[in-house]
């Protein structure tokens, strides 16, 4: 073999460990991340305070997916499905993972949105479409906030009040347990409310329909309106 040869072989051998460096670092990165809030843990204040607004998403949002990262590496198809599916579609999940999945899984997609929900400078009010929609469903936005407060004040233990489009192209007020997702029942949310003591215990305590009162003010009508359009498509 002459120099210029060796040269080129050199070459190419330094090209493939690089690429191949490339490839390991990728398959190291978590399949799962704890997206960022968006905005800052105090921007939602005196409605949510800071405090639970930095333990909710550092603390609790992130475990959910730290334990998924964990499953991903006991059931790798969790990382290459789409989370919707894999929520719709729980009895695909193995029966040993799936209590793990659901409970996790739905922590991070509901937490997810939830969040974005929250995100400042939308509109405070409903748009015109958003509210034709409530009057369709509960009558009006007094009537909707009465039924989101009575779910909300009704589930007994950990969960979330739901607004979502059902298979029949109606929407409802609804509570699911726990991490538990309309997903699983075919609906789509619309807007959702945390109803885990977490979520609002350090500045309300016991006082859960405080807590919901109070949530109203945070709400992104904006977001309300896209999630609207997104599930009637």
């Amino acid at each position: 073999m002459n120099r210029r040869h060796t040269l080129k072989l050199l070459a190419a051998t330094a090209v493939a460990g690089i690429a191949g460096r490339g490839i390991a670092h990728a398959e190291d990165e978590p399949a799962f991340t704890l997206p960022p809030l968006g905005y800052a843990y105090d921007a939602l204040e005196p409605s949510i305070d800071t405090t639970t607004m930095r333990i909710h998403h550092d603390n609790h949002h992130a475990a959910y997916v730290a334990n998924l990262n964990k499953l991903a590496g006991r059931w790798p198809r969790l990382a290459q499905r789409p989370i919707e599916a894999t929520l719709a579609d729980l009895d695909g999940v193995p029966a040993e993972l799936r209590t793990a999945v659901r409970n996790n899984l739905g922590g991070h997609w509901n937490h997810s949105f939830f969040w974005e929900l929250m995100t400042p400078g939308g509109a405070r009010t409903p748009s015109e479409e958003v509210a034709a929609a409530i009057r369709g469903a509960a009558g009006g936005l007094v009537e909707l906030k009465a039924a989101v407060k009575a779910a909300g004040l009704g589930q007994f233990g950990s969960g979330w009040v739901w607004l979502a489009l059902g298979r029949d192209g109606k929407l409802a007020v609804f509570a699911t347990a726990n991490q538990d997702t309309p997903l699983a029942r075919g609906a789509k949310p619309i807007l959702a409310i945390d109803v885990w003591e977490h979520a609002y215990y350090l500045k309300y305590q016991s006082r859960r329909a405080d807590y919901i009162d109070a949530w109203w003010n945070t709400l992104n009508w904006d977001k309300v309106a896209a999630n609207l359009r997104k599930a009637s498509a």
